[in-house]
């Protein structure tokens, strides 16, 4: 596995000052968030960023995220494709082979509209193909469709296409429906992309993303997800994502200091 972490956890800091920040907390691998690069890309150029990441050793693997692709229509899709297309330039520059893709179901949907975000996941995929680029498909505890890792896994298997897997964010799993029998379905082809977190002492009803935590300070069962990225031979990228207010006011080397020793320990597990 690759260890990362992502730069939600320390949201308030610029894309420059997590580089740094990361690198002297010990991490080398960063789950880049697309609004702090695209913001930070309006003052720098791609050779300057690539500067960054250098003198740094960062690698950037994976990006989050993006959205507004499955359910759009007219002219409202016309332009999340078309800013897709634009961030699927940059992290073909960037050496960014993931991206997250979240699966936009807030409101209820039928067999139309599903099958329109098939087709459309089926499209993203294609063009991301064309990048280089991989699309993790993102389960939503809370949403109205697409809420477990099981559907996610239908979805991608129905889209059919070999750069196209799911996106396992832990605190969703714990959130949503899913169920531990679904990491049944998980083979090292259709896991793109693996999120950790932990929530203590809060009924799954009402966690909320400000009650994540590093993984292994609160209540979810680490174990069986470790147990099934070592049968799976899973090789690829594993981040610390928090959405805690309360973590975002401390400096963001010792939240990368913290994030690299839960990542580390959950790694002991996997190998």
């Amino acid at each position: 596995m690759i260890p990362c972490l992502s730069e939600v956890t320390t949201l308030p800091s610029s894309f420059a000052e997590d580089v740094a920040a990361y690198a002297d907390g010990g991490c080398r691998a960063m789950e880049v968030w697309l609004t702090k690069l695209e913001k930070h890309l309006e003052k720098s150029s791609i050779a300057e960023v690539h500067k960054l990441l250098g003198d740094r050793g960062m690698a950037v693997p994976v990006a989050s995220y993006q959205g507004g692709l499955l359910l759009s229509h007219g002219a409202a899709r016309t332009a999340a494709f078309d800013h897709f297309k634009k961030r699927l330039d940059v992290c073909q520059a960037l050496g960014i082979r993931t991206i997250v893709l979240v699966a936009d179901f807030a409101t209820p949907i039928d067999e139309r509209s599903l099958g329109t975000a098939v087709s459309s996941l089926n499209q993203a995929a294609i063009w991301a193909a064309g990048f280089g680029v991989t699309l993790a498909l993102e389960f939503r505890g809370s949403d109205t469709f697409c809420t477990s890792l099981d559907t996610a896994l239908a979805l991608v298997a129905q889209a059919n296409e070999p750069n196209l897997g799911v996106c396992l964010d832990l605190f969703h799993f714990y959130k949503g429906p899913s169920k531990p029998e679904d990491y049944a379905g998980l083979t090292a082809a259709n896991l793109a992309h693996v999120q950790l977190c932990d929530v203590p002492g809060v009924p799954r009803e009402l966690m909320t993303d400000a009650d994540r935590v590093l993984p292994g300070e609160g209540d979810f069962h680490l174990e069986p997800l470790a147990a099934t990225l070592k049968r799976i031979g899973y090789a690829g990228t594993v981040s610390v994502e928090l959405m805690n207010p309360v973590l975002w006011k401390s400096k963001p080397t010792q939240i990368a200091e913290l994030a690299m020793a839960s990542l580390e320990r959950f790694a002991s597990k996997v190998c």
